[in-house]
This record gives C-alpha cells, sequence and structure tokens, in this order.
C-alpha cells in the first residue's frame, strides 16, 4: 500500500473559524485530495492526496472559496 502524500502552505485571508472551514471544504473538493486541515494559529493548510493536484488546481479552489 503506498502513502499518501501531504503538502503544507500559508493560506492568506484567514481570519475566523469560518474562513478555515471555506477552505477546507474548497480544498477538499479538489479532485485527487484525500484530505484537508487548515490552522487559524498559524495561517496555514495541509493537503493530503494520493494522487497529486495540479498546483494550480489549489489556488482555483482557494481563490473560488473567497
Amino acid at each position: 500500500m503506498t502513502k499518501n502524500a501531504i503538502a503544507r502552505f500559508q493560506v492568506e485571508g484567514m481570519s475566523c473559524a469560518s474562513c478555515v472551514a471555506r477552505v477546507e471544504r474548497a480544498l477538499n473538493a479538489v479532485p485527487g485530495v484525500t484530505s484537508a486541515s487548515g490552522n487559524l494559529a498559524t495561517g496555514s493548510a495541509a493537503v493530503e492526496f494520493a494522487a497529486p493536484p495540479r498546483p494550480a488546481a489549489r489556488v482555483e479552489a482557494l481563490r473560488e472559496a473567497g
């Protein structure tokens, strides 16, 4: 069994729990993502994926989420 890869990155503009939830929903909707979690305290997100999504897909998903 192969291990899923994890990418961590900074997310600008997360200022409340609602923002974190929006980021998580947007990232979880990207094809290939198995889980995503946002961290308000650090302004970051971690994304686990089975098949690497295109980096542009992550950026676009966040842009569309606001």
